[in-house]
């Protein structure tokens, strides 16, 4: 039978370091996983392949081992010398990869793993991200059976004790000079064994359902805020937790103001008339009221206007940041005779002190080639 490299496996190199190794087999794992791949023999065939490999890889003596000999340090003794140690003490590989997601602790009988948790996606307006909302999402999620109260036996009857592994849910195997200890095959890591499952749920103590929830969106909420909803993720299996479910927010992009933390940024085009005498901008705020800003006479494009307070709440928290105007001073494109008329007038009686800016970029240029 062929044997497949450990890291060729795991994709990835034989230098790899522990983080990397884990990484790798956390993603192939959640990519096999049975539960993923109802009925495919190649997947679970592949699952196993990969779990036995990351079993070896992320203990270091275990790799050094392979490493040194191959698939033979673990075959009738290995070719690793005479010595020979227990590692009973490792805990089931599910726990130590996805022990954040699926819940419990080695200790007592067996584990309990929590149901998967579930993500969903929601897209609300700059507005509700202001104001906060009250909104209902519909998810499909896998839930407790009612009729066996999630246990997965049928009514009347209980669930015993796995004889295989005494109720513990793991058994031990030799491999080599280690012993390996393994969800035990007969009850899945259970420890427990249905003989008569309830016909709803197939023994599995969870159902497809179809919920419907309520979520509050927090005023000041901004792109990929994460709302957690604590047990309203999948069910865990024969009465285990139910895994959360996290609700992802996106913002639609606005039309008038794009957002920087707390910070609303809008641009502002005004005429070029009211740039040199000065004059007001007013703009509606998200708070609903009309922000009044005074513009100084000579400003010039590219300056930026600030009103304190007028921008995002904080999210739980209190205050809110500011709005920031950039101007932008427009150029007239169409004149009227009159309107021209006046502008030449204006031009004719420059002196250069209007703008100071310009006079003294050509006064820069007149030495610069004089100096030639």
């Amino acid at each position: 039978m062929t044997e497949v490299d450990f890291y060729e496996l795991l994709e990835v190199e034989r230098t790899a370091d522990a983080g990397t190794i884990k990484s790798a087999y956390r993603k192939l794992a959640m990519k096999y996983h049975p539960d993923k791949n109802a009925g495919c023999k190649d997947s679970e065939a592949k699952f196993k392949a990969v779990s036995e490999a990351y079993d070896c890889l992320k203990d270091p003596q275990k790799r050094a081992a392979y490493d040194r000999f191959g698939h033979a340090a673990f075959r009738n003794g290995g070719g690793g010398g005479g010595h020979s140690q227990d590692f009973s003490g490792f805990s089931d590989i599910f726990e130590s990869v996805f022990g954040e997601f699926m819940g419990g602790r080695a200790g007592g009988r067996q584990q309990v793993r929590r149901g998967a948790d579930l993500r969903y996606d929601m897209e609300i307006s700059l507005e509700e991200a202001f104001h906060g909302k009250s909104a209902e999402i519909t998810v499909d999620v896998t839930a407790a059976c009612e009729s066996c109260d999630g246990s997965g036996a049928r009514p009347g009857s209980r669930p015993h004790a796995c004889n295989t592994c005494n109720g513990h849910g793991k058994v031990r195997a030799q491999q080599g000079f280690f012993v390996v200890e393994r969800a035990c095959p007969v009850c899945n890591g259970s420890g427990q064994v249905i003989d008569d499952p309830c016909p709803d749920c197939r023994g599995d103590g969870r159902v497809e359902r179809t919920k419907t929830l309520k979520v509050d969106i927090p005023p000041g909420v901004d792109e990929g805020t994460r709302v957690r909803m604590t047990g309203e993720g999948e069910a865990g299996a024969r009465g285990a937790p139910a895994g959360d479910l996290y609700i992802f927010l996106h913002v639609k992009r606005h039309q008038l103001f794009e957002r920087e933390g707390t910070t609303l940024f809008a641009r502002a085009p005004i005429s070029f008339t009211t740039a040199a005498l000065g004059g007001s901008l007013t703009i509606p705020g998200l708070d609903g009221r009309n922000h009044e800003l005074r513009i100084p006479a000579g400003i010039q494009s590219g300056k930026q206007l600030r009103q304190r307070g007028a921008g995002m709440p904080v999210l739980q928290g209190r205050g809110f940041g500011d709005l920031v105007v950039q101007i932008d001073v427009e150029t007239p494109r169409r004149l009227s005779t009159r309107q021209r008329a006046l502008l030449e007038e204006f031009r004719e009686t420059e002196t250069g002190d209007e703008c100071p800016d310009s006079q003294g970029f050509f006064s820069r240029l007149k030495s610069a080639f004089a100096g030639e």
